[in-house]
């Protein structure tokens, strides 16, 4: 194992990322090339992930592990910062809001599996991603099983199953997606304000009954991009951080907010695959005219495979996610290789087998299913997020804490 490094030209790294992220939205304003702005995206979305330590995962174990409901509050802070701010995106006419379909057996059934999954892969898959970055080697080995749990569903063995489980979908009236806001007849924006209240005023409850904390007299506060930051602040950041990435997502016909499943598969096939289509702008810049194929008196040649879709946009967050962690952990001095005994190290892989496989029949992981999904109201992702809770709560209680139920 590596000695953690100290944090060195903190500031310096601070100013490359900062001259980087204003460069690349440049060119990407410039050329009209919006798939370049993927890159800031990710690189913040993990440099964000990793000062909070907001792995969705670790956020539900330690609400029964060690009764701290921290994390999941950071996390509804950015579920709720973005309602907000896709409410303003739709009434600005910027984007149409898409929620994902009521696919409740495939949520359910996804979910269950997904929770429990990210106790024994020790992360959901950004957990596992900035994680990784980190020099966690469990993480590692869970990235490898979550590719081939995606896979399995996506194109293989499991592929039959998934698409049996999405024909259960139950719509709304004129068969729009069942929804918050679709079930209580009101306006997006409204209940987005509702709850955006209600969540402050409670936390403006809590803070009343807190007691102040009080730094020890000798104590030297550390600059605020060198420690680490509050569930709560992480998840402040990561809401509006969440408003430019729909636009971003948006631009390259991509219209949904922030989401990694899909590009944890879609990057281990451009490293590993030939047969694959490449999709970086809008559709409508995809569409070239093709000539009608000449008669041949030969016999007809069969169709060659379909080619899997790659979409850019995707890949591009999912590389550039674990650099944003690498960088807040190395202006931490956090950077250090973290390997496990090996019997974990194998359990972690299985378990990113079953993250793979239950966010790929759920249509997505924590990140696109309840940081997404929770924000834009869908009733099936309020589905997934309930059965994680409950799957990724029966495997802390075993795995994590030791319950059996033949114990006396």
């Amino acid at each position: 194992m590596t000695s953690s490094q100290p944090p060195i030209h903190w500031r310096g790294y601070a100013l490359a990322a900062t001259l980087g992220v204003i460069l690349l939205t440049i060119v990407a304003a410039v050329t009209r090339i919006w798939v370049l702005t993927a890159i800031p995206v990710g690189f913040l979305f993990g440099f964000f992930l990793q000062k909070g330590a907001l792995c969705g995962a670790a956020a539900l174990s330690e609400v029964v592990v060690f009764r701290d409901r921290a994390k999941v509050a950071g996390i509804w802070i950015a579920i709720v910062v973005s309602m907000i701010g896709f409410a303003s995106l739709e009434a600005a006419g910027w984007v149409q809001l898409a929620p994902k379909p009521m696919i409740w057996v495939s949520a359910l059934v996804g979910g269950l599996i997904f929770g429990v999954g990210t106790v024994l892969a020790g992360g959901c898959i950004s957990g596992c991603l900035f994680k990784a970055a980190e020099g966690n080697v469990n993480s590692m080995a869970g990235l490898g099983g979550i590719a081939l749990g995606i896979g399995m569903v996506e194109t293989g063995p499991l592929h039959g199953l998934h698409v049996a489980m999405l024909a259960n979908v139950v719509k709304a009236a004129g068969g729009k997606p069942v929804t918050l806001a679709s079930l209580m007849g009101l306006p997006y924006w409204l209940l987005a304000v509702v709850i955006a209240g209600a969540t402050g005023a409670v936390v403006m409850w809590r803070r009343q009954r807190r007691q102040p904390s009080r730094l020890r007299p000798d104590a030297v506060p550390k600059p605020f991009l060198t420690r680490a930051w509050k569930p709560w602040q992480a998840g402040l950041a990561i809401g509006l951080l969440a408003v430019p990435a729909y636009l971003s997502s948006a631009a390259t016909g991509r219209n949904y907010p922030l989401g990694v499943t899909h590009g944890v598969l879609q990057t281990y096939q451009v490293l590993t695959e030939t047969n694959l289509k490449h999709v970086w702008r809008a559709p409508a810049a995809l569409l070239a005219a093709s000539a009608p194929a000449p008669q041949s008196p030969l016999p007809p040649i069969p169709p060659a495979p379909p080619a899997k879709v790659i979409n850019w946009w995707l890949v591009l967050v999912v590389l550039s996610l674990p650099l944003g962690s690498w960088a807040s952990a190395r202006m931490s001095g956090a950077v250090t290789l973290q390997p496990r005994p090996p019997e974990q190290t194998v359990i972690a892989f299985f378990g990113g087998v079953l993250v793979g496989i239950g966010a790929a029949f759920a249509t997505g992981c924590v990140v696109g299913n309840i940081l997404s999904g929770w924000a834009l109201m869908s009733v099936g992702m309020l589905i997934f997020g309930v059965a994680t809770a409950l799957g990724n709560w029966a495997a802390s209680y075993v795995y994590l804490m030791g319950w059996s139920p033949f114990q006396s």
